[in-house]
Parts: structure tokens; C-alpha cells; sequence
């Protein structure tokens, strides 16, 4: 464990977890060829407007809150 860490090892473990779930269930998109946004937890998923797959992914714990 690095002296600088916050974290045991087994807090970061779960830490980490917790934010590969949160990645898969809340997929913020936005579609490069209509600029259509979307939430989704689908990494494959097509625009639903026009049906492009040129959509740009973020991860929306990313954003705040407020």
C-alpha cells in the first residue's frame, strides 16, 4: 500500500468496485451526427434518433451533482 493512500487495501478494492458498476449502468451519450443525449447502460448502443454508432461516452459520475 503506498504511504499516500487514503485507503486500505480492501476500502480502494471496494472503492473501485463500486465505480466499474456505476460505469456500467449510467452511460451518459452523445451522438457526433444528430448531437442527440441520452443516458444508457449500454457501451453498443446506436443513436436512437438517427442511428449512428458514432457516439461519444462519459461515464456520468463524471459530472456534479449540482
Amino acid at each position: 500500500m503506498s504511504k499516500n493512500s487514503q485507503f486500505t487495501p480492501t476500502e480502494l478494492h471496494h472503492w473501485q468496485l463500486t465505480l466499474a458498476e456505476a460505469n456500467r449502468h449510467n452511460i451518459f451519450c452523445h451522438c457526433r451526427h444528430c448531437e442527440a443525449e441520452w443516458v444508457d447502460s449500454s457501451e453498443e448502443a446506436a443513436c436512437p434518433h438517427c442511428g449512428s454508432k458514432n457516439i461519444e461516452r462519459i461515464a456520468c459520475w463524471q459530472f456534479p451533482d449540482d
